[in-house]
């Protein structure tokens, strides 16, 4: 079926009219019906302009749909008087769920590090990228350290520049970084359309205008369109799609490293460019292949919303930091406490 979203941001199971129509000839050909049903009138249609987004949803039996409308009235109950910057992200996370679908366009993650006590000082690069060839996906990945800086420690974050996970480093300098850097994002722009996925753009998008690289990043967008586009960048954030996901409209985000360890992703060695490339893409393509959203929240924390008036999904400390002691705020300290006898 289809999962649509309207504009008052409630979902709602869809039939395409496609799919109607087989309905009708199936029913006349097992002779159950005389006479082709008519088709439903012009009020009962949703056309583009009454929906947000619309998207692909399987269930393998009647018991599963009977389950899923059930989940939805109660979703849709949870979103009333939600936050609007939750309803815009959830609104991203389905059309970005629906582009990737398509298996159309290249989605590539990039990542830029500095060194942390001179910003201005950009030391490493790494892209992640998924394009498909024949239906096939087809996977590319690299990582750039500027010779210049290859020397320079951090003070306040790890030291991992040379604790690359996927391949070897490329040590250059830095007309070179900034030459392969601008060659790889037109190259990749070219064919149409280009994804750049980001966790928490905003400082990555400044390094990437930043004189050092200047990459031709020439009307892209955060405002993804309503269908596939077939050319033009548009900035994918796993910041934003999991804020979606777990149904957060606030304005703190969450780290790649919490993002990943609740998607039952381990990363090893962030604040490696490559790295941090590479995970943010496993990140996005994990939320963007999954069920759609309410229904992917679920599977992934079972009756983790139940005892909320919202959508927000509610973590117990110990899937928060993986270090929580499981005895931890069970008994609190008391002198005069003894142990049985």
């Amino acid at each position: 079926m289809y999962m649509g979203t309207l504009q008052n941001g409630e979902s709602r199971l869809l039939f395409s009219s496609a799919q109607v129509d087989y309905v009708r000839y199936w029913l006349h050909a097992m002779k159950l019906t005389e006479n082709f049903i008519p088709l439903p009138y012009g009020e009962c249609l949703l056309t583009d302009s009454s929906l947000r987004n619309v998207s692909p949803v399987v269930y393998k039996d009647g018991g599963s749909l009977r389950n899923a409308i059930k989940k939805i009235d109660k979703d849709n109950k949870r979103l009333k008087g939600s936050a609007p910057t939750l309803h815009i992200r959830r609104d991203n996370f389905a059309r970005v769920r629906s582009f990737w679908f398509e298996k159309r366009g290249i989605w590539c993650a990039l990542d830029i590090e500095a060194w942390d006590r001179d910003h201005s000082m950009i030391t490493e690069f790494g892209w992640s990228l998924i394009r498909w060839e024949n239906g096939e996906e087809v996977n590319e990945h690299g990582h750039l350290i500027v010779k210049e800086y290859r020397s320079y420690t951090n003070t306040y974050v790890a030291n991992n520049k040379e604790r690359y996970n996927f391949g070897q480093s490329e040590v250059v300098n830095k007309a070179t970084f900034k030459e392969r850097i601008r060659q790889l994002v037109s190259g990749m722009s070219q064919p149409g359309p280009l994804f750049l996925v980001f966790h928490d753009s905003k400082g990555d998008i400044k390094y990437l205008e930043h004189k050092d690289i200047d990459a031709p990043l020439s009307g892209f967008t955060h405002q993804l369109p309503d269908a596939t586009p077939t050319r033009g960048i548009f900035v994918v954030d796993t910041m934003q799609l999991f804020a979606a996901l777990e149904g957060d409209g606030g304005q703190n985000g969450r780290s790649l490293d919490r993002i990943c360890k609740h998607l039952q992703i381990y990363p090893e060695y962030l604040h490696n460019a490559g790295n941090d490339a590479h995970y943010t893409l496993l990140a996005m393509k994990s939320m963007a292949s999954g069920d759609p959203i309410d229904i992917q929240r679920e599977k992934r924390w079972p009756n983790h919303t139940v005892a909320t008036k919202g959508p927000k999904v509610q973590f117990e400390p110990w899937e928060e930091n993986s270090d929580y002691s499981d005895q931890e705020g069970l008994i609190p300290p008391n002198e005069e406490f003894e142990e049985p006898k």
